[in-house]
């Protein structure tokens, strides 16, 4: 994803989980795997990349300090954003709370 197709795709309907992370990082490598097994099950969730050395000013403008950072939208608004590594167990537990938000209730706050 880059600074340019970030807005429209967190601001979609439905889960957009996006994994901030750098070719250099040892523990962002190692959570890719995690990442893509999750986005061939969930079909329904948009898994979404950002290179925070490509896309620098994007990274600054979200604020992330650490990598790998995830953050979760639901409907647009941002319900999640975490850094570190998750193991698939925490992103499946994740990925179900993002689920059972209600969508109004996210929206309000």
């Amino acid at each position: 994803m880059t600074e340019d197709t970030f807005p429209s795709t967190v601001k979609r309907e439905g889960i957009v989980l996006v994994d901030w992370w750098a070719g250099w990082c040892g523990p962002c490598r190692a959570f890719a795997p995690v990442f893509l097994r999750a986005s061939i099950h969930h079909d329904d969730v948009v898994f979404a990349k950002i290179d925070t050395e490509a896309q620098p000013r994007l990274a600054a403008a979200a604020q992330i300090r650490s990598i790998p950072t995830l953050m979760a939208f639901r409907n647009g608004i941002l319900v999640y954003s975490q850094p570190g590594a998750l193991p698939p167990a925490a992103l499946e537990q994740l990925i179900s709370a993002v689920r059972e938000l209600d969508p109004h209730q996210a929206q309000a706050a």
